[in-house]
């Protein structure tokens, strides 16, 4: 029976099965991707719930996992050499899982670097510049009377939405093949269109590829379920 008793965090989320990878997350963009990584990949895994009402990623137990207590962070107990691998920041974590299954990041070199091109477009630009635009449209950066902040990540983000939407030409997946790349990108766009309601500043309606491409990302079943994973309580 592999034991994760020497890891803080599982004081505060216990293991059912500590044979399974363990997730400790919330349903954002970035916890997202790796929940619905996990679907894709068919790896066994068990959610745990960082609640932002209690600020449990702030607690000196999800700390002792991620320092920079962002969700999403794992625990897998089958890491190198079989002994456990914890690790954080989503995108290590994709990349960490298509190594290990083989799956979702192409062996051929550079199919696997323009994929991981791609998922770095959605770190370093996609998902801070979305994410900025939603605090000054949907939250406490509304109240700022100086609109160029709220201008400038409109501009940005509706800059970046057409450069992926070039790349989607004449492809139903960014890269081609479906991978880490679109499991990466699409949850940030389902953000922007449904959580932010940020469509019309950023002319959603008006881009030719990236609104077909959201749906059929939403259509697969794995999708489906890593999008509620971890469950919220009712």
């Amino acid at each position: 029976m592999t034991n994760l008793s020497q890891f803080e965090i599982t004081k505060k989320w216990p293991a059912q099965d500590p044979s399974v990878l363990q997730l400790y997350s919330f349903p954002t963009p970035n916890g997202v991707k790796v929940s619905i990584a996990l679907e894709e990949m068919g790896i066994a895994y068990e959610p745990h719930l960082v609640s932002f009402a209690t600020d449990d990623q702030l607690g000196p137990e999800f700390i002792s996992l991620n320092p920079n207590n962002k969700i999403p962070s794992i625990i897998d107990p089958d890491g190198p050499d079989g002994t456990p691998m914890p690790l954080w920041e989503s995108g290590a974590i994709l990349i960490y899982l298509a190594e290990k299954t083989g799956k979702l990041l192409s062996k051929d070199p550079a199919k696997r670097y323009e994929t991981l091109q791609w998922l770095m477009f959605q770190m370093g630009g996609l998902g801070p510049m979305f994410g900025q635009l939603g605090f000054f449209h949907m939250f406490a950066g509304k109240d700022i009377e100086d609109p160029r902040p709220k201008a400038r990540y409109v501009e940005e983000s509706a800059r970046l939405l057409e450069v992926l939407d070039g790349q989607l030409e004449g492809r139903d997946w960014i890269v081609g093949d479906y991978s880490i790349a679109d499991i990466s990108v699409a949850p940030w766009l389902r953000a922007m269109r449904d959580f932010y309601k940020g469509g019309d500043l950023v002319g959603w309606d008006d881009l030719e590829n990236v609104p077909a491409y959201l749906d059929r990302f939403l259509a697969r079943p794995a999708v489906q379920a890593g999008l509620h994973k971890p469950a919220l309580p009712e």
